[in-house]
């Protein structure tokens, strides 16, 4: 059993086996306020209070009673708890009369809507006349112009669930903005900070979103208002919970940023060669010259020759090795027409003739370029 130290509160998993509800049923009941929960350590993990267990399960009417709130049905269910057709109830639900409560994506990303059974006994008590005979004219003309009203009063459900989840106005406010594609919210909130704050603070996904790229879409589409006057309403009430928020306090803004201070070069290494500068060499005629920029070589490591460098961009002679003296020829010095197989083949027999080759079957050195 997973309890925190106080043993005040326990894990979902737990408080749904003592009421015996399924974990979907559990979900739903928390979802409706049937069931309260309460942010518990540094991560805001929700749990159960004991004594919220304990007072649902006094209840005269426990476990059944509780369960038949949270009980869901699909369309066909309820067509039959109100002994009419699914066609009738799906125009019935598509005009408003009754709002679904969860949704699901099956394999062919067809939008699968669940109601609460006792939302669809209500209605069959309260609007009995709608069951039977011709529907009303102006029911006839919103189903002739394809209205859908499922996806608006699924989406309100769950704002309201979200407001009354948090007395934080920033939370809020997010709640709000988790209805509202990017592009919506950047009109609203015009400070980058503010919108980086509703971000972090967006509520998590519903429960059962698909993952499958296909569906995933689908029901990402759902969550988003998408009717011009439920947009336009959204954009309100977050303009409002935003006046709210900042009355409060200010969204969190990053720290003013300190000059970037100098870089101290780091000293150089005892009987390191000073770097030199190569000043640039002179423009050939009809070329404007170079600006007079000091480019500065690499120092060469110990024991490796270093590569002669050129400034970029400038014609000219080759700069001498920062080690040779001044006339000696360097590496990119030498004759022309004496290949470096002939230079190898004269050292060679020098060594030949003075026996100072290497030892026979010794190792060449590490430092061997």
């Amino acid at each position: 059993m997973t309890v925190d130290e106080g043993a005040r509160t326990v894990a979902p998993g737990r408080a749904a086996q003592e009421l015996e509800l399924r974990r979907d049923e559990f979900r739903l009941a928390v979802q409706l306020g049937l069931v309260r929960t309460v942010p518990v350590g540094e991560g805001g993990r929700r749990q159960v209070e004991r004594c919220e267990l304990d007072r649902l399960t006094a209840a005269p009417d426990f476990p059944v009673g509780l369960r038949e709130r949270v009980r869901a049905v699909g369309t066909g269910e309820a067509a039959a708890l109100l002994d009419i057709t699914p066609e009738r109830f799906t125009r019935l639900a598509r005009t408003g009369h009754v709002s679904p409560v969860r949704f699901s994506v099956n394999r062919y990303r067809a939008v699968v809507w669940s109601y609460l059974a006792e939302e669809v006994a209500e209605l069959g008590l309260g609007r009995p006349a709608l069951l039977t005979g011709r529907l009303p004219l102006d029911l006839r003309e919103r189903l002739a112009a394809h209205e859908d009203l499922r996806p608006r009063n699924w989406r309100a459900r769950r704002l309201g669930v979200l407001l009354r989840g948090t007395d934080d106005p920033w939370a809020r406010a997010a709640a709000i903005a988790s209805l509202l594609d990017p592009v919506q919210i950047a009109e609203v909130v015009d400070d980058p900070y503010e919108r980086a704050h509703l971000d972090r603070l967006r509520p998590p996904a519903p429960p059962g979103m698909p993952v499958r790229a296909g569906a995933h879409e689908v029901a990402e589409r759902l969550t988003r208002a998408d009717d011009p006057d439920e947009i336009l309403w959204q954009r309100m009430s977050l303009a409002l919970a935003l006046d709210e928020a900042r009355a409060e306090r200010p969204a969190p803004y990053p720290g003013e940023r300190t000059p970037d201070r100098p870089r101290t070069p780091a000293p150089a290494a005892a009987g390191a060669r000073p770097v030199p500068f190569i000043a640039p060499a002179a423009a050939a005629p009809g070329i404007p010259p170079v600006p007079s920029v000091p480019v500065p070589v690499v120092a060469p490591r110990a024991g490796v020759h270093g590569a002669v460098v050129r400034p970029a961009g400038q014609p000219g002679r080759v700069a001498a090795h920062p080690g040779r003296p001044a006339g000696q020829p360097g590496r990119a010095d030498r004759p022309p027409g004496r290949s470096v197989r002939t230079r190898f083949l004269d050292r060679f027999r020098r060594g030949k003739a003075t026996g100072e080759g290497r030892p026979r079957g010794g190792k060449r050195s590490a430092a061997w370029p």
